[in-house]
């Protein structure tokens, strides 16, 4: 007999990104876009939990302090316990709350939260404060920060009395929460029929939100010790393996939960898949979507750009050349964008193809063989221009910036380092094409947004950047190395030449596969049945 089909009406999401309210990375578009999809459908009610950070102004993002329903009018304060070892501790919560694009958001109002100037990092002004603070490197209290995010949340669901459906917690920062309220008796009665998704983002090391102080994971947690020592990947307590036995889990693409499962490649995670795997966990594969609206090109007033066109309608592309053209001028010049530190100029000749990057400059990015490739490049041919947004390691941006600054490049490679989501757009926009060398990618959501501004991703085809078909919607390579991806770059660079028809059909059937497969409102459903299978799991006991 057929398993029964269980509704799915309360969803709450945890989360440390969100939109435009808090982000570092791709998950803020992924929590934002599934929530206001879902939240869409009739019936459906959405609600996001994520930390108030010190950089955020509530009450000027239309953000009220949540009443307290026992007495309206106050403003709901608790406390959520919160211990070290040999030391019992509770810190005080508010909550801010607003509802935006049908979506009611939580930020959890703690004096832990405020006090951060970054959503994982310190800031300049932080070290500026305390030296310690180091710029660039992790929150020294990542673990008890994402607890206190957990904990919080699950009082503020009992507070409000919601009785969710499914709970879907995003990486390791969340992961925990499905083993506290099943392993604590009162919390286990109350959410008795709510089933958790965990979704993994990124499987890397160093992204697990692991600790190894035992006895601070289990203070911290409140989980019974035995549990705790359950739950260790390389002598550390991992949220991931904490959080798996009472979850349905997930990544972010098929082929990274593949290669996660079952190549070597999982050693770039400290081998976390194949641990999943030995302890009979699944791990689905959902690929991330997007929203076409919000990343095309065709409304240039929404993406801010210089000028708008529309890839699979605007024949000629005039829309794209004008984008070309304003940033080009722009970048002849030095440090002309406010905020932004430039390193090189470009040659305003719009006609040479511009290969572009946008990133963090890292290990994972593939930014050594990056930069290894761009100087065989530069040295063998003279025929593009090449254009970077990004920032990370010093040692990576100091490579890049002497390229940048190299007398015989001059005009030939620009290197902006920072960030500015306007920025991106314009250089998504005057793009020819975007390259995309990751040692390893869990989806990649970049190469769809060129994708959308006409800018064809040319990747290394591994996790979910094998979505990009090689020949009809980009160019792939798949061994990583310097010389890969100077073939891969020459091979795109010669098509741009030689048969410039081809690149428009390579451009429209990219954009046209999106919408074919990639929505949002085409993802959502693959989430709405990892939904129920949680919660079917869950009423199963």
């Amino acid at each position: 007999m057929a398993k029964q089909q269980t509704s799915i009406h309360e969803i709450w999401m945890l989360s440390r990104e969100y939109g435009n309210l808090a982000g570092a990375g791709g998950v803020k578009d992924v929590v934002s876009q599934l929530s206001v999809t879902l939240a869409r459908s009739s019936g459906r009610f959405v609600h996001v939990v994520l930390p108030y950070y010190g950089f955020m102004d509530p009450e000027q993002l239309g953000f009220k302090l949540l009443a307290d329903p026992l007495h309206p009018e106050k403003e709901l304060q608790f406390e959520v316990d919160l211990n070290y070892p040999q030391e019992e501790r509770r810190e005080n919560v508010r909550v801010w709350t607003a509802k935006q694009d049908l979506v009611n958001i939580y930020l959890i109002d703690a004096e832990r939260f405020r006090e951060k100037q970054n959503v994982y990092t310190y800031t300049a002004e932080e070290e500026a404060s305390f030296s310690w603070q180091k710029t660039g490197e992790g929150h020294i209290d990542y673990f008890a920060m994402n607890i206190l995010l957990q904990k919080a949340a699950i009082d503020l669901m009992i507070l409000l009395e919601a009785r969710p459906d499914v709970i879907h917690c995003h990486d390791g920062h969340t992961a925990v929460l499905p083993a506290m309220i099943s392993e604590q008796s009162a919390l286990r009665s109350y959410f008795r029929g709510t089933g958790c998704v965990v979704t993994i983002h990124n499987a890397g090391q160093g992204y697990h939100q692991e600790v190894a102080d035992l006895a601070f994971a289990q203070a911290n947690t409140g989980l019974p010790l035995p549990l705790v020592r359950q739950a260790m990947l390389d002598d550390s307590f991992d949220p991931f393996l904490a959080g798996a036995p009472y979850a349905t889990m997930n990544t972010v693409s098929e082929n990274y939960a593949r290669e996660l499962r079952e190549t070597v490649d999982d050693h770039l995670t400290g081998w976390l898949g194949h641990e999943l795997l030995k302890r009979n966990i699944v791990l689905e594969g959902v690929t991330n979507g997007i929203d076409p609206d919000a990343f095309s090109a065709k409304d240039y007033k929404k993406s801010h750009i210089a000028a708008g066109f529309a890839p699979l309608g605007d024949t000629a592309l005039d829309g794209k050349k004008k984008c070309k053209r304003v940033l080009l001028e722009q970048l002849a010049k030095e440090n002309e964008i406010p905020g932004i530190r430039q390193s090189g100029v470009l040659d305003p000749d719009p006609s040479l193809p511009l290969v572009t990057f946008i990133g963090r400059l890292s290990a994972q990015k593939g930014v050594t063989v990056l930069t290894s490739a761009l100087k065989k490049l530069l040295n063998e041919r003279d025929d593009f221009r090449f254009l970077l947004l990004g920032t990370g390691s010093r040692y990576d941006e100091e490579g890049l910036i002497q390229l940048a600054e190299k007398a015989d490049n001059q005009g030939r490679i620009c290197i902006l380092r920072g960030f500015d989501t306007v920025l991106a757009n314009k250089v998504y926009a005057a793009g020819d094409f975007f390259v995309i060398p990751s040692q390893y990618e869990p989806c990649g959501l970049t190469d769809f947004m060129a994708q959308l501004f006409g800018n064809l991703p040319i990747v290394h085809a591994v996790g979910g950047l094998v979505k990009v078909v090689d020949g009809k919607t980009g160019f792939s390579y798949e061994k990583q190395s310097t010389v890969a991806l100077c073939k891969a770059i020459e091979r795109a660079l010669h098509l741009h030449t030689t048969d410039p028809s081809a690149i428009r059909k390579m451009q429209r059937q990219a954009v046209e596969l999106i919408h074919e497969r990639y929505t949002w409102d085409t993802v959502s459903k693959e989430y709405l049945k990892l939904y129920q299978k949680a919660r079917q799991e869950k009423l199963a006991g």
